[in-house]
């Protein structure tokens, strides 16, 4: 039976990895599993943690002329740098997104793990990744960017679920319906897109950007507490982290 393509990882991009590889896991309660020595080649250093079975990520450069780098200095650090969707096969998604005339950015082909990034430019906002773990149909199971035991630093006491991404667009309608038919799952409610275990929701904004994640906790005031005494900018339920806002429900 194939595997319903579904939000596997987001990554977010900062122009130093402190303060967020703190700031994550003391605010949300959170464990980092992983630190990837593999980004090193492209000038990277990262933090990768578990919300349940999603990975959040967080990319920052270590030296000049990085794609990240360009990226924080083009947005300014404002917005989220990629989503990353688990499917049955990336490179059947890629062909198809090629025929839409999104550009295939970058191949990751490391058995078991292949990745198919798409340009960002033609998915505007943000790049779309698709992946596949070979033999690893298990949420919970092997999982090579997150390393190899990155379930048991799952933590769901504060911090549940990241159950949404939100884009936001001077045309969300026509952004909704780009990103639909490259995911494969329909527009809804004119500018949601729905995944099984999570909602991208397409927002009126000035540009083509990811502009916040949404989370479910325990116990929202507790989190939003902890976000204000480390100085992170805090309104009603919402707190500003890695150039995106954290939206908390329960």
């Amino acid at each position: 039976m194939a595997l319903p393509t579904r939000l596997r990882q987001v990554c977010l991009v900062a122009a130093n990895i402190e303060p967020a590889a703190t700031d994550i896991p003391s605010v949300m309660g959170l464990n980092i599993c992983y630190r990837d020595p593999n980004v090193g080649r492209f000038g990277l250093e990262n933090i990768l943690v578990p919300v349940g079975d999603v990975l959040l990520e967080v990319v920052a450069p270590i030296k000049e002329g990085t794609a990240a780098g360009r990226f924080v200095e083009k947005t300014q650090g404002r917005g989220g740098y990629m989503a990353i969707l688990s499917c049955e096969d990336p490179r059947e998604r890629g062909k198809n997104a090629e025929a839409m005339g999104v550009r295939t950015a970058h191949l990751i082909d490391r058995h078991p793990y292949l990745g198919v990034q798409l340009h960002p430019r033609d998915c505007r906002g943000a790049f779309i990744e698709f992946n596949h773990t070979a033999n690893s149909d298990n949420l919970l199971g092997p999982y090579p960017p997150a390393g190899p035991d990155w379930h048991k630093a799952i933590k769901q006491d504060e911090t549940q679920e990241l159950t949404g991404i939100t884009m936001e667009s001077p045309d969300p309608e026509g952004l909704a319906a780009h990103w639909s038919k490259i995911i494969g799952y329909p527009v809804t409610n004119e500018t949601d897109v729905k995944l099984p275990n999570a909602t991208i929701r397409f927002v009126k904004g000035p540009a083509d950007l990811m502009s916040g994640l949404t989370f479910k906790v325990t116990d929202p005031d507790a989190i939003l507490a902890r976000a204000k005494a480390n100085g992170l900018p805090v309104k009603g339920n919402v707190f500003a982290l890695s150039g995106v806002d954290f939206e908390l429900t329960t």
